[in-house]
């Protein structure tokens, strides 16, 4: 298998986006990005509460103790950098049956996460990710892929369907954890899919 670490710098909407692959130094900046991003854009849809307990050094360390820069974890982080900062991030692999890291389906491949900072929204950043995700997802050997989608966050299913996937019919329940032992809250995710064949 080809293995694509950084991808040509490209030109979008007026600065010079890289893409690479995570490294163990990455876990803090990839964390803030990642808590930048549900900030933004599951405001409204989670609780404030929620969102505004998010903490960039315990995400950073998670990240560390689940190895998602190990070369060999399945799944691969990829990065969008502008002069050296990180902007964005995505995460693919094998399908996790029950999103369950632990109950990998080798049969479909899946995009895990896509967050971008705020201030590119819209700029082409997410786009070049999902492109690049795509282009990872082709080299191991998959011909389609699926991802999770909150149903409440039309934004972001509107980017995925003008990439060309769309919802099949899946759906599933994601608890939120609220604090003082309160029940946790359910969102409904939607499952997408598409082809990579095409």
């Amino acid at each position: 298998m080809r293995t694509l670490d950084r991808w040509p710098a490209e030109a979008y909407n007026g600065h010079m986006l890289t893409i690479r692959r995570e490294e163990p130094d990455d876990a803090e900046a990839v964390a803030r990005v990642h808590i930048h991003g549900w900030q933004a854009g599951y405001a409204g849809i989670m609780p404030e509460e929620v969102l505004r307990r998010l903490n960039v050094t315990a995400w950073a360390q998670r990240r560390r103790d689940v190895g998602t820069a190990d070369p060999e974890h399945p799944f691969t982080t990829l990065l969008a950098e502008v002069e050296g900062a990180l902007v964005g991030f995505t995460t693919f692999g094998p399908y996790r049956n029950n999103q369950d890291r632990g109950d990998l389906d080798a049969a479909h491949g899946e995009v895990v996460a896509m967050y971008v900072e705020p201030a590119y929204w819209g700029d082409g950043t997410a786009r070049a990710l999902l492109a690049a995700a795509r282009a990872g997802l082709v080299e191991r050997g998959w011909s389609d892929y699926r991802l999770w989608v909150l149903e409440a966050n039309h934004r972001a299913r509107r980017f995925y369907e003008r990439a060309g996937l769309s919802a099949d019919g899946e759906r599933s329940t994601y608890p939120v954890p609220l604090a003082g032992g309160a029940a946790p809250v359910g969102l409904v995710e939607l499952r997408y899919a598409g082809r990579l064949d095409g």
